[in-house]
Formats: C-alpha cells, sequence, structure tokens
C-alpha cells in the first residue's frame, strides 16, 4: 500500500483557512485548497501577513484543487501565485466560471483597485483554471508514483465537489477522500450529495458536527413567521449572507413562500406581492446572474419551476442594487420610514460589507430583526451579535458600539454544511468503509462531538483530530 502523507496549513484549529497538502511517497505533492483565515482566527500568534502568506515549501506541489469558492477556501489563491505556483487549478466546470468573480473581489478588497493589475491576474488564473466534469477521473501526476483525481458533487454551493484521490505505488493503490464543504440534502438548487463507493482515509469536515439542522419545510416556516412578524411590526428582515450559495438559495425560498402565500397578506394592510426583497451586494448580484447562466447545473426541482414559468432567482418582488449611492439612500430610506422589505447583503459574519451600514443604521431599533442563516465564526461581529443580541448587548462595528434592541435570530437550517447526521451519512454509505478519518475545519466542540459519534457508529475506524 503506498504511505502518502496529509500535511493540513489551515481549517485545523476552527473552520477557515482551509488548505491542505497530499504529497506521494516520492515528494510530489497536491494542494486541496488555498483559504483565507477569518474571525478570532486572524488574530494572535501568526496572524497578519505571516498567516496570508504561503510559508510552506512549493517544491513537487504539482496542482492544487479547489472544492469551492468560497473565500476561506480560495482566498490566498492570489498569495500561492505570488510565491510562485504556476502549476494547475482544478476544479468543477461551475467553479471555474465563478472563481475569477471570488477573485477578482477579492484583488479590489485586499490588494488592488488597479484594473490593469487585477486583469494581467485574472489572465493568469484563466491560463492556469483546469475545469473537470463530474465523476471524471484525471490524470495529475504519472509514472511510478502516480495520482489520479476525480470531482462529485458536493452540494454545498454550486460547482462544490468532494475530491477523491487514487495514489498509486506501483501495483498498490490507496484511495483518499477529502470531503471540502458537504451541503445538507434538500438544499434548494442543488442536488445532494452521495457517498463515494469507499476509501482508506477521509478527511471530514465536522462545521456542524455536534448538532442537527431543521427540516428544509421547518425553516421555510420559520422564515415566513419570521418575516410577517417584522412585517406586523412595520419593520425590516436583515439577513448578513455570503454572496454565493446562501444568498441564491434564500432568494428560492422567498420566491416559494411569496409563490404559496398571493392569496394572503404578509401582515395587515401588506401583500406578499408589494414586499420588497432587495439584494444589495454587487458580488451577490454577479453570482446569482451566474447561477441563473449555469442552470444545467441545477437539480429537478428547480428546473421544473424554470419549465413552469417561475425563475427563483429573477422574480418581480426583486431588486438589487449595485452602486454605493443607491445603497446609502435605501439605508436612510428603509432606517427612516420602516418600511416592510427584506435585505440579503454581505458579510455574512458581519465583519465587512455593506450589511454593516444596515446594522449602525437599524439595529437600535426594535420594529426590525436580523436573522442569522450560516456559521458565524468566533471574533467575529455576527457571533457577538448572535450571542449577546437577545440579552440586549451592545454590537462593535467599525470601533464604535451600538445597542442591540432589533429582534435576533438564526435559522440553522440554512446552512449550507451538513450536519452531524448528514457527515454520518457520508461515512456510513460508503460500501467500503475507511480505515481513517481525519477531523477538519470544525470548533473543537464541534469536531469531539462528532468523532464521539463517529466512533460509536463504526467502531473499526480510527478518528483522529489533527
Amino acid at each position: 500500500m503506498p504511505v502518502s502523507r496529509i500535511i493540513h496549513h489551515g481549517a485545523v484549529d476552527g473552520v477557515t483557512g482551509s488548505c491542505h497538502q497530499l504529497s506521494l511517497p516520492d515528494g510530489q505533492s497536491v494542494l486541496i485548497d488555498c483559504g483565507l483565515f477569518q474571525g478570532a482566527e486572524t488574530s494572535g500568534e501568526g496572524a497578519g501577513a505571516e498567516q496570508l502568506a504561503v510559508s510552506f515549501p512549493l517544491d513537487g506541489v504539482r496542482a492544487l484543487v479547489v472544492t469551492h469558492v468560497h473565500i476561506d477556501h480560495v482566498g490566498r489563491i492570489p498569495y500561492l501565485l505570488a510565491a510562485g505556483f504556476r502549476g494547475p487549478i482544478i476544479c468543477s466546470q461551475a467553479s471555474a466560471a465563478l472563481l475569477p468573480l471570488v477573485l477578482q473581489d477579492a484583488l479590489k478588497i485586499g490588494f488592488t483597485r488597479n484594473q490593469t493589475l487585477i486583469d494581467r491576474f485574472l489572465a493568469q488564473i484563466h491560463q492556469q483554471l483546469v475545469a473537470l466534469p463530474y465523476k471524471h477521473w484525471h490524470s495529475i501526476i504519472t509514472g511510478q508514483s502516480g495520482l489520479r483525481v476525480k470531482l462529485s458533487p458536493a452540494g454545498h454551493i454550486l460547482g462544490s465537489a468532494y475530491v477523491e484521490f487514487e495514489v498509486a505505488q506501483g501495483s498498490d493503490k490507496q484511495r483518499i477522500v477529502f470531503s471540502g464543504d458537504l451541503g445538507a440534502p434538500y438544499t434548494p438548487l442543488l442536488p445532494a450529495p452521495r457517498s463515494p463507493y469507499g476509501a482508506d482515509i477521509v478527511v471530514l469536515e465536522s462545521t456542524y458536527g455536534d448538532r442537527r439542522h431543521e427540516s428544509r419545510k421547518d425553516r421555510r416556516q420559520r422564515l415566513q413567521a419570521l418575516c410577517e412578524h417584522a412585517f406586523g411590526n412595520k419593520g425590516s428582515v436583515l439577513i448578513p449572507a455570503f454572496s454565493i450559495g446562501r444568498t441564491q438559495e434564500l432568494l428560492y425560498e422567498l420566491e416559494e413562500i411569496i409563490h404559496r402565500n398571493r392569496q394572503r397578506p404578509a401582515a395587515p394592510g401588506i401583500a406578499w406581492d408589494d414586499l420588497d426583497i432587495i439584494v444589495d451586494s454587487p458580488l451577490a448580484a454577479d453570482f446569482t446572474a451566474g447561477y441563473a447562466q449555469l442552470r444545467e447545473h441545477w437539480d429537478k426541482e428547480a428546473r421544473r419551476k424554470l419549465a413552469s414559468g417561475r425563475h427563483p432567482l429573477a422574480f418581480e418582488q426583486l431588486t438589487t442594487i449595485d452602486d454605493h449611492a443607491t445603497h446609502l439612500r435605501t439605508v436612510d430610506y428603509l432606517a427612516r420610514t420602516a418600511r416592510p422589505a427584506v435585505v440579503i447583503a454581505a458579510s455574512g459574519m458581519c465583519s465587512g460589507g455593506r450589511i454593516v451600514n444596515y446594522l449602525k443604521a437599524m439595529l437600535g431599533d426594535p420594529r426590525h430583526d436580523v436573522l442569522f442563516v450560516g456559521y458565524q465564526a468566533s471574533g467575529t461581529p455576527g457571533r457577538d451579535i448572535q450571542r449577546y443580541g437577545p440579552k440586549g448587548g451592545y454590537a462593535v462595528l467599525d470601533g464604535q458600539r451600538y445597542p442591540i434592541r432589533a429582534g435576533i435570530h438564526s435559522l440553522g437550517g440554512y446552512s449550507a454544511h451538513a450536519d452531524q447526521k448528514d457527515l454520518l451519512n457520508f461515512i456510513g454509505r460508503m460500501r467500503r468503509q475507511p480505515r481513517q478519518v481525519r477531523l477538519v475545519h470544525g470548533d473543537a466542540g464541534a469536531k469531539q462531538a462528532l468523532a464521539a459519534a463517529i466512533r460509536q457508529c463504526h467502531p473499526a475506524i480510527e478518528v483522529s483530530i489533527p
């Protein structure tokens, strides 16, 4: 059996900065993701420029395999190229279409607004991109030590994949699976992930390894009830959401709620048809357009809606805001008039982006509600609002304190991550069980809980926490 080695350069002590290295016996290797650290994981020893830099040697690194295009999985690619990496960047076909949008935005925020430099970088990215169809084996390294890769749908965001590697040493072969971020079953727009046939080693995410999500029906009913509550107070619902994946899932569900409730009011004197659903994020708008263009990757339910004349990402009540001046006018208008509306804006953890201006203007007004639909990393304003808001605390935004009087809610069921049951199923439905599972991409409690659950269900599997 070939003796390969796995080194974890990120997503070890938390959920961000995903970057793993799979090394072959002869020293050649591949990287799996190269993401940014976020929240509390950007503080302390090694923070700042040192944490952004690619500090490990790239000698022998033959390729980068991208599981999906969230910034905590791809945000350090500019630094990887700056360090001299010129190998192939392998990803799914949908991710290849979306990745340049993510990196262009990341460059504008963290590097430069010089469009000539950005265009030069994006040209380099396009030159290195290798788009693979799902379920297709692709050779990365040939010879005595060989390596093949296959991508399969992960159900997390459009284009997301879990990665199977086949490591060969002569006639001996070893199968290693990196889960990336797995999605929950019945995620809007996306087919559910199906487990691989088997593996020797699985590197498994554990973001929600200590909890169970609500059903899709229950979470949609709660989303509708929360909207009706806020509208009854003549307030708005503010939803901090990642531009990629979560925003599109929310639009899908809101279109369904409006479609089902056209004959009943959202609140006294307010019809569902008259509501404003506002996406205030240029990047989210770009990605929503990208999702629409990549509809061949949608699941059957979403395609049936299109065939019936409904468009879950481009419906009548939807307004997208691009320029900054219109954004500021919208913040002022909603804060002043409290017109019932649903606002979806980045960033998903409230650590920047346009959601911050909405929170500054509206967090202190009890007519409004803030709804968290995704993971809030420790050390982010989102985590603090989620934790202290119900107790009447305050949030620190751009160095200033803002009292929290708005309603604070969380809908875990809208997480794009699999919960403990889904993660156990990913392992349990393999016909050939792995001998080892390595847990990454989770807080300590989540990893410990998932490790205990795997050991209970599969006592023959060695579970380790790097």
